[in-house]
This record gives C-alpha cells, structure tokens and sequence, in this order.
C-alpha cells in the first residue's frame, strides 16, 4: 500500500511542505485544474506539476481526477471529439510516469452535501448528506454552492443540460459509459495507464438524473463491460458505505485485483439516504475501518490509497473536507492499521 494525499495546486491553503510531514507519507493525488473540460492536457503542464511534487520528495502517480464531458456522459454526436482529447491526456500522462487516473461518470454534479460545516458532537464540523434537505433543493435557484460541483455553468447552460438528461435513462448512461470505455481503455493499456472509475456519491440518483456507480451488482456489470485489468476502480469506503446494502469489506475481497485506488473515509449513516462524514476510526461510524483495510491486505493490495475527508478541527479553515489536521489524523491511523496487519501476518 502507498499512502498518498490529495493537493489541490498552489492555491491550496494545505501545502507540500506540510504534507510530506505526514508519518507514511509518500505520494499527492493532483490535477491540473485551469483545464478546461474536455480539452486534453499537455505534457508539458504535467510536466511541470510533476515536477513540483517531486521536489518535496513525493511522488505523483495518481491523477484525480480528469474530468469527463457531458457530451460523452450524454452520447452526443459531439463526443468523438473529447473523447479523442481524452485519448491524448491518457498518453501525455503515461508519458509523464502516472500510473493510475480516477475520474467520473456522474452526471452534472460530481459528490453532493446538503451542509459543509455541520457540527459534530465533538466541536469539530463535517459534511453531512441530508435527504430532506437535498429533495428540497432546486439546482436551478442558484443556491447550490458545494466544492464537488462544476460551478461554471450559467444558469440557463445548467437548465439546458438537464433537459437533455431528460431524455437519458440509466440503460442510455450505460451504454454511453461502455462506449467510452472501449475507446479509451486500449489507449490506457498501451500508456501503462489504469483508469479507476470513482463510485457515485452518494449511490442513488439526485434530482432526477441517473447514476449508476452504486452498488456490488454494478460494479460488477462495469467490469464485464471491458474485462480487461486496465479498466478498475477507485474503491471509497465513504461513497458506496453510506448505503447499508453495500458490504464494503465483500466488495474489496471480491473485486481485489480490480481496484487501483482507495479511498478511505468513514461515514455515520443517520437515517435512511442520510449521513454525516465522521473522523476515520471505526468507533466514530458506521463502517468497520479495520475489516476494510484487512480485506484489502488479503487481496494484496499494493496500490495507492488516501484519507478520504476529513473534519476541520481544532480552529482549522479551508477548503471543505480538505483541511490538513483530520486528514493527517486519518492518514496516520490507516498506515498504523497497515503495519500491524503486515507484522501480524502468518
């Protein structure tokens, strides 16, 4: 296992300096974010943030995320052409040394919360999924604010788009997924590049549109999709666990091989479609963190893993879920379960 951290560029208040502190720590989880999307990445750019993490003495190896557009999402005559810029930043990137790409195929809007800064018994404050809330919520009256969402659409372009998803049924999404799929995944291969699909979070349609990441039944049907080891998964614990029917520990022993990035976060489920993000050890939630980690030291998971979330706490400020403290705290409690497991091993 390789424990890794997600950095947001320069502009993020939480630096490298900072990160390569952390017990354990060895590589960033990045992108490059003044892209837009839909346009490939150039080498040179990568290059250079390549450069910057190794430095500090990390590694860059995960790119999360490269963004998909919605007119390869939607099936649109158009789509040729991004998924042909695509093509070209899976090679730029395998040029670069990266070995592994998280992305998406969420439409719309990438993870949800009704609230950022809810506070926790403890003091500290977390974001929190509350369906209620969420079903009240009109994303079209410009009160949606949250860090996981593209926030660069105009009001009348974000309309437009849901009234093309109108027409797309979760069979349509589907076939619209495996069509990217069989375009990039020979590219990927040949780049030494593995594409790790993230999960929807959270795993049940929001406003209307479809999703269909959800579930161990699904991520079984993407597989099969292109059945081919370069075509895997981004495994979180935090997206997939807020649903009760997903066994989390089952799902790394029964898709070990096909998993090439995890994402550890714990989650306390309040109600049904409801949760609160919770500090990492297994008392603070809803999801055993030990049997999760023990699943993956079976299958022999030597990939890259990062603490996904975090509360801010002790008077920490900044971007949500991506403070320094918690996070840290994370990293260190998972890289500690890690080498009791290793020592332990008969």
């Amino acid at each position: 296992m390789k424990m890794t951290f997600r950095w947001y560029g320069d502009d993020d208040p939480v630096t490298l300096e900072k990160i390569r502190q952390i017990p354990g720590m060895v590589g960033i989880v990045s992108a490059i974010y003044d892209i837009p999307v839909g346009e490939a990445w150039p080498l040179e750019k990568i290059m250079e943030l390549k450069g910057k993490i190794e430095a500090h003495g990390l590694t860059l190896e995960v790119i999360e995320s490269v963004p998909v557009h919605e007119d390869i999402k939607l099936g649109l005559p158009t789509r040729d052409k991004y998924i042909d810029n695509y093509k070209k930043t899976i090679e730029n990137l395998g040029k670069a040394g990266v070995k592994v790409v998280c992305y998406n195929f969420m439409p719309v809007f990438d993870w949800t919360r009704s609230e950022l800064d809810h506070r926790l018994d403890d003091g500290s404050t977390a974001l929190i999924y509350d369906r209620e809330t969420v079903e009240k919520m009109n994303p079209l009256s410009g009160e949606l604010n949250l860090p996981g969402w593209d926030t660069s659409y105009e009001e009348n372009e974000l309309e437009d788009l849901l009234k093309q998803y109108n027409n797309l049924s979760e069979e349509g999404l589907w076939n619209n997924l495996e069509y990217f799929l069989k375009e990039i995944i020979p590219v990927a291969e040949e780049s030494n590049v593995k594409m790790a699909i993230h999960p929807d979070d959270p795993p049940w349609s929001i406003f209307g549109l479809p999703r269909i990441i959800t579930s161990e039944e699904n991520l079984e049907r993407f597989l099969k999709l292109v059945d081919n080891s370069y075509n895997g998964l981004t495994l979180c614990s935090g997206s997939l666990g807020v649903s009760k029917d997903n066994d989390i520990p089952r799902i790394v022993r029964k898709f070990g091989k096909r998993i090439h990035f995890a994402h550890m976060r714990n989650v306390k489920i309040t109600e049904d479609k409801s949760f609160e993000e919770a500090a990492h050890p297994s008392k603070y939630g809803s999801l055993d963190m030990v049997e999760i980690l023990r699943a993956y030291h079976e299958v022999g998971f030597d990939g890259p893993m990062r603490p996904d979330h975090g509360r801010m706490i002790w008077g920490e400020t900044g971007k949500p879920g991506y403070g320094l403290f918690d996070r840290a705290l994370g990293a260190t409690y998972l890289y500690g379960i890690w080498e009791t497991l290793v020592k332990t091993k008969k």
